[in-house]
């Protein structure tokens, strides 16, 4: 964690410098504020005179030593440490705040980018609302500890420094009072630090569940309200917000036992009581017993001439306000674990080592021609449920290849694992003679194109949804793009043409005007591998002509794999590959398969049937 810290403030090390100078400054403002009544008390209403060393200081810029002068002079000088102290306390505050924000930016990219280096099995075991919270109200918490917090405990601990300095100097005796009762109360704030930042990761983990059941409802709305459950919804959100209640209330009796005893330790030697005005709040101190004792023989020490009524009158400023800093420290318990379960939530993302792992020597296959080979492969997602196995194929440049069989045969795992967003437990899988693990996982990838079932669009216009699939596209790349995918043909309708918004997840489009602007995506990127996953399965017939007119165009010059559920859709490939329970049952031609008598043969008989019975009704 401390690793962390360190490498996110390097970058602003000259602004740390500004700001350490700032609270110095600060700190020496706020020990000198007391003595320039001091001087008044000692040397203006008193007799005393000027030390010898505050005499050769005042001596050049005043015209002799008389009482009002040294007045003047302690006066202007109450306004000019007023005026520093609030000048250095502006550029402290100003300059944490603008660290505290861009340590933030620099973790929330930093984050986010190392969650897009992940393997897809990473985020086959995380929620995605935790993972958003975690970026957002993490990093904002850790960014208002370093904007604000920060500073207060580094002016208070400056403070506190000072104030002990001065006041030993004045009266040793007097100022053990206000040190014996120090050390009692940090040790029993450290007490609480372990159960309040345990109760603190309750808290943040509940927030998270929230933040993931709103997630999956509001992306799942048309589903929610097609079905009638807001009610569910709502009782799940009630769940897990009454959960949060729970953990939020359990951390606060843990945190609310500790104000009430560091103010009741404080008061056993300044009973200091806050007036809370509308507008700001007001410390009102009450003499205790301690001050009473310190009055009583500070009284004694002037009577006889050991101490004067200005030293005095400093001693108990630092006394009364040393122990705010103090409570302040003990009481930012809260804060400091807040930020320490924030910090850790991060890291342990940072820390993730699911990252698709690139060999030192991996080079950038520049365009494949698409021979592609399993040998003998193996994978499962986790080690008790195999999901392929000895899987052994090959497919030719240019070959149109289908993928059929059974729900849950292995189908979708082949074509992930060919861009490599997993990697086989076993076996190779081999691109242009070489493994696949040999080249580039950016390079690989951007040989490959897809089609899936269902397009994913973003929130933005068509024409940036298109130009999506290559980074830098030209107008005429995506016009024509658009016209070999038949986008123009539904884009002429609209008022706005290609600028037109498409919402979030492309809901104001059909589901086939979404999968045209999908090929087009997959048109721009000009790839030699083309991966079909289903493209046409949840269309209507005219949709489904359009966009299988679309493909054809797509498909020319390229190595094709295609997952079908429609027999159809593939009879015509050079090779159909039937998986079945995590193996390769047959491979073949359309022919070949029926000839064969078996798996392939049985699903087309079945869709056959099926397809007959409803054009009979």
């Amino acid at each position: 964690m401390i690793g962390l810290i360190r490498t996110l403030v390097r970058p602003y090390r000259g602004t740390l410098l500004v700001i350490l100078l700032a609270m110095i400054v600060q700190t020496v403002m706020s020990v000198a504020g007391p003595w320039p009544l001091k001087i008044i008390l000692d040397n203006v209403v008193g007799s005393h005179k000027l030390r010898p060393w505050l005499d050769h200081l005042l001596h050049p810029i005043l015209d002799g030593t008389s009482k009002m002068q040294i007045a003047a002079a302690a006066a202007i000088a109450a306004v000019i440490i007023a005026a520093l102290g609030a000048l250095a306390q502006y550029i402290a505050n100003y300059y944490t705040t603008s660290v505290g924000q861009w340590v933030a930016n620099d973790l929330r990219m930093r984050t986010y980018h190392h969650l897009q280096q992940l393997s897809l099995s990473y985020y086959d075991k995380h929620q995605s609302g935790a993972l958003l919270s975690t970026i957002t109200a993490d990093v904002q918490t850790i960014q208002s500890f370093a904007s604000s917090s920060t500073l207060d405990i580094a002016v208070d601990l400056l403070t506190i420094i000072g104030m002990l300095f001065i006041m030993f100097w004045l009266n040793w005796d007097f100022t053990l009072i206000a040190v014996a009762v120090t050390p009692f109360l940090l040790l029993f704030v450290s007490r609480f630090k372990k159960a309040v930042k345990k109760a603190t990761h309750e808290v943040r983990r509940q927030q998270s569940n929230i933040v993931a059941v709103v997630e999956q409802g509001l992306e799942s709305m048309r589903v929610v309200k097609a079905f009638g459950r807001q009610d569910l919804a709502q009782e799940e959100l009630g769940e897990v917000s009454r959960a949060t209640v729970d953990a939020a209330l359990k951390a606060r009796r843990i945190k609310a036992l500790l104000s009430p005893i560091v103010a009741v330790t404080v008061s056993l030697c300044v009973a200091v009581r806050r007036i809370k005005a509308l507008l700001s709040p007001i410390v009102a101190v009450t003499v205790s017993l301690c001050v009473a004792v310190v009055l009583w023989r500070g009284s004694a020490l002037i009577l006889a001439g050991a101490m004067t009524a200005g030293a005095l009158t400093v001693f108990l400023s630092y006394l009364t306000k040393f122990f705010k800093p103090v409570q302040d420290l003990a009481t930012m318990t809260n804060s400091i674990a807040q930020t320490a379960v924030g910090v850790e939530r991060v890291q342990a993302i940072l820390d993730a080592d699911s990252v698709m792992p690139e060999r030192p020597d991996a080079r950038d296959p520049k365009a494949l021609t698409g021979d592609i080979v399993f040998d003998k492969v193996a994978f499962a997602y986790d080690a008790e449920s195999p999901v392929l196995r000895e899987v052994s194929f090959q497919i030719k440049p240019g070959q149109m290849v289908g993928v059929v069989g059974p729900t849950g045969g292995g189908k979708s795992t082949i074509v992930s694992l060919i861009p490599r967003f997993y990697d086989p437990t076993a076996g190779s899988i081999r691109i242009d003679g070489a493994d696949i693990r040999d080249y580039t996982i950016q390079g690989l990838r951007n040989n490959i194109g897809y089609v899936l079932q269902e397009t994913v669009l973003f929130q933005g216009t068509i024409r940036e949804n298109i130009a999506y699939g290559h980074a830098g596209a030209t107008e005429q790349e995506i016009m024509n793009a658009a016209k070999l995918a038949d986008v123009d043909e539904f884009v002429a309708r609209m008022p706005h043409g290609y600028d037109t918004i498409v919402g979030e997840r492309g809901d104001t489009l059909s589901g086939g005007q979404r999968q045209r602007i999908g090929i087009a995506r997959a048109i721009i990127r000009n790839n030699p591998i083309l991966i079909l996953d289903e493209p046409t399965a949840a269309l209507d017939t005219e949709s489904e002509s359009l966009v299988v007119g679309a493909l054809e165009k797509l498909m020319k010059g390229r190595t094709v794999i295609t997952i079908a559920h429609r027999l159809s859709t593939i009879r015509d490939s050079d090779k159909i590959l039937v998986l079945k329970e995590g193996v390769v049952a047959e491979q073949g031609t359309h022919d070949e398969l029926m000839k064969l008598g078996g798996v392939y043969a049985d699903l087309y008989h079945v869709q056959f049937a099926a397809s007959t019975k409803d054009a009979v009704s």
